[in-house]
């Protein structure tokens, strides 16, 4: 399929980006590795009259934890993720949504900052973001905000950023003592962006073998955007750690999510909801290793 005529824009900072985006608004769409957007213009779904580049502008690319949180410039690769150490150290579910991203070659390009744009029910970013609590920057000519992620999934396809907004940041708070997270994703087959069922669990112990103290669940691809688990989470609070816990707050999350008449469901919403409980047990006891580790 050929791509649709466009006019295809290289701002030098991120200043003139702006710019560009404040004049054209929805007539232009922002692209950094291209992975999702190229293919949604090849099938027609979208044909934006000129293309932004912002994979060339430096500070799109900072990687920050100076302040012992964490900062991720929207340009940071998935391969850049997936390798990086000091992710790996404090934030591992990240790392393990980057690693389950797609093929070597798509990592190599796509952005942490364009799977959150893209809003695919099926992306593996969201979900671990999402547990970790972390937020967005979206910078304007006008200025800029922070948006947390819990509220800018809108729908398949949609977010809260508005037609002259970049999305240049990611901000992670500090990982707390005693504190974890797993990510676990069930694919339709290996080296390719196809997700049944995705989950993401945390855990804050109140200390060193500690009751639960908070918890945090986020299902993907059981609907348009990512689900937090509530009932399940709040089952969790309060308790002691232990397998049957976690079976059990596996079984309340597959009950909560409701993934009929789906459009991306590739699976029956039994079955998605069967794997949603195995996902987040698993996850869960990740979680609660990683912080009696931390």
């Amino acid at each position: 399929m050929l791509l649709p005529k466009f006019d295809f824009l290289e701002p030098a900072t991120l200043a003139e980006a702006c710019e560009i985006m404040a004049e054209y608004r929805a007539k232009a769409k922002v692209i950094a590795g291209g992975t999702d957007l190229m293919v949604n213009m090849k099938r027609k779904l979208i044909s934006p009259e000129r293309l932004v580049s912002i994979s060339r502008i430096e500070e799109l690319k900072k990687l920050d934890s100076s302040s012992n949180a964490l900062k991720i410039g929207s340009c940071f690769t998935a391969a850049d993720i997936a390798s990086s150490e000091l992710i790996e150290t404090k934030w591992g579910a990240l790392c393990a949504g980057a690693r389950a991203l797609g093929s070597p070659l798509i990592r190599n390009l796509a952005t942490i900052g364009g799977n959150l744009v893209s809003a695919r029910p099926a992306a593996d970013l969201p979900p671990p973001l999402m547990a970790y609590g972390a937020k967005v920057v979206l910078k304007s000519s006008s200025g800029e905000r922070v948006v947390s992620l819990d509220n800018f999934f809108q729908g398949g396809g949609l977010t809260e950023i508005a037609p002259d907004e970049i999305l240049t940041e990611i901000r992670i708070d500090a990982m707390q003592p005693y504190s974890g997270a797993g990510y676990s994703n069930l694919g339709v087959r290996s080296a390719c962006d196809c997700n049944l069922v995705n989950v993401a669990s945390f855990i804050l112990l109140d200390g060193p073998g500690g009751r639960i103290k908070n918890a945090k669940i986020v299902m993907g691809c059981v609907g348009p955007t990512p689900v937090r688990a509530a009932s399940a989470e709040k089952l969790l609070v309060g308790e002691t750690p232990t397998d049957a816990l976690f079976a059990k707050a596996g079984e309340a999350a597959g009950k909560e999510c409701k993934p009929r008449g789906f459009a991306e469901s590739r699976a029956s919403a039994e079955y998605k909801k069967d794997m949603v409980a195995a996902l987040t047990e698993k996850t869960l006891a990740v979680a609660h290793r990683q912080a009696m580790e931390q």
